[in-house]
């Protein structure tokens, strides 16, 4: 069918992937290619859907009492599918080459779809056919119209009523041809692309799993922080607390002052891992002085130098924050301690309302997507439809990317 915005382009489902869904205006009209070559395809579309309605005709009519009887429906239903696919591939090669349309390239079909925009589309192409042939013939007549004014054959009174019913005539015509063409684009979407039924249940299938990920993922956290609570703090708490019990029972001031100058050692060291346990559970700099600052700081307190690139020109939402601060820190504290890196550099940039997070190290690689830190920050990335690539082949270097939608 002539081709129409309707079915120019397939859009993006959130989450995927991708891009293997129409996520624009089911009705919006832009179309992608020239006039002519849209026109072109209209006929050829009127052709391809009398093959269709012949190849029904035929193949049903030989196939319709084996398609009835039990034992042999499955068989002849898969003869009938065969040719009805290959019919639906010519279909959409039709509506990619002469209108530009753009499907996605691993979605198959049911087999009640592909019947169903068969049948639609042995319809409307016939219908088309029928309002083209009128069109050429008013086309006709117009010119035996214009060739008896010439020659005087024609009286005034009958040419204005002609002129009147030709417009009125060529007016439903065209109008005819619009709304063939906008169902044609409409049924094609909805065969070769996920439908809004799909769209939603896929939709939901991702929410679903991004819950619980999420939770998951904040269980991890907790088992982590409490980890480090008792490994770390509660043990320099404990050494902490015999010292200073050491001292009250020291018999000579000199033990005693060393015994106290060991505590206060202690408590200092005590006090650091206490600042890195907070800051690694939310950072309070995130809130008073921004991102840009509270990346400064993860700079700051890695063993390895970190080259940062911050180029956000406009404030960000809070989740989105504190999500790219995560990113960071857990990328950056696993190539100071894991991968063996001599130097990491950090991109931050905001571009078409997408925040783009880029680490990188020059470590060994091979980082592992499934392991706990960079599952946790998948999960972390999926609840705001963000989306999280790691790339580490063996021998480095090891880059992830983060990309956080800001609307």
């Amino acid at each position: 069918m002539q081709g129409d915005s309707a079915g120019s382009t397939a859009g993006r489902l959130p989450l995927s992937s991708v891009q293997d869904g129409p996520g624009l205006d089911q009705d919006a009209a832009v179309p992608s290619t020239s006039w002519p070559l849209r026109s072109l395809g209209t006929f050829l579309g009127c052709v391809t859907a009398l093959l269709g309605f012949l190849y029904f005709l035929a193949v049903g009519t030989v196939l319709g009492p084996f398609l009835l009887w039990p034992l042999t429906r499955a068989d002849s239903l898969g003869i009938l599918m065969a040719g009805a696919r290959r019919l639906t591939a010519l279909e959409r090669i039709r509506r990619a080459v002469f209108f530009g349309d753009r499907f996605p390239a691993r979605y198959r079909a049911s087999d009640r779809k592909i019947l169903r925009y068969l049948a639609v589309r042995g319809y409307t192409g016939l219908l088309c056919g029928v309002v083209l042939g009128l069109l050429g013939f008013g086309i006709v007549l117009a010119g035996v119209l214009v060739r008896g004014t010439a020659q005087g054959t024609v009286l005034w009174d009958e040419l204005v009523m002609q002129v009147l019913l030709g417009g009125v005539l060529l007016f439903l015509d065209l109008q005819g041809l619009h709304s063939l063409a906008a169902l044609d684009a409409r049924t094609a979407r909805e065969c070769f692309g996920p439908s809004a039924r799909e769209l939603l249940e896929r939709r939901i299938r991702e929410l679903a799993a991004s819950r619980a990920a999420v939770v998951q993922a904040v269980d991890v956290e907790r088992r982590r922080i409490e980890r480090d609570l008792h490994d770390g703090i509660q043990q320099r708490l404990v050494a902490l607390g015999m010292l200073l019990g050491r001292a009250r029972r020291g018999r000579s001031p000199e033990q005693a002052d060393a015994l106290l100058r060991q505590a206060h050692e202690e408590s200092q060291d005590l006090l650091a891992e206490l600042r890195e346990v907070t800051w690694r559970v939310y950072p309070t700099a995130l809130d008073s002085l921004g991102l840009e600052e509270a990346l400064g700081g993860v700079s700051e307190r890695c063993g390895i130098p970190v080259r940062t690139e911050f180029d956000v020109g406009g404030p960000l939402p809070q989740p989105v924050e504190t999500a790219a601060y995560f990113v960071v820190s857990e990328c950056v504290t696993n190539a100071a301690k894991h991968s063996g890196a001599t130097a990491v550099s950090v991109r931050v940039a905001l571009r078409g309302g997408v925040l783009t997070v880029q680490v990188q190290d020059n470590g060994r690689g091979g980082a592992n997507p499934a392991g706990s830190g960079l599952s946790g920050l998948r999960s972390r990335t999926a609840a705001l439809d963000g989306a999280l690539r790691v790339d580490s082949p063996g021998g480095g270097p090891t880059t992830i990317t983060a990309e956080l939608p800001c609307a």
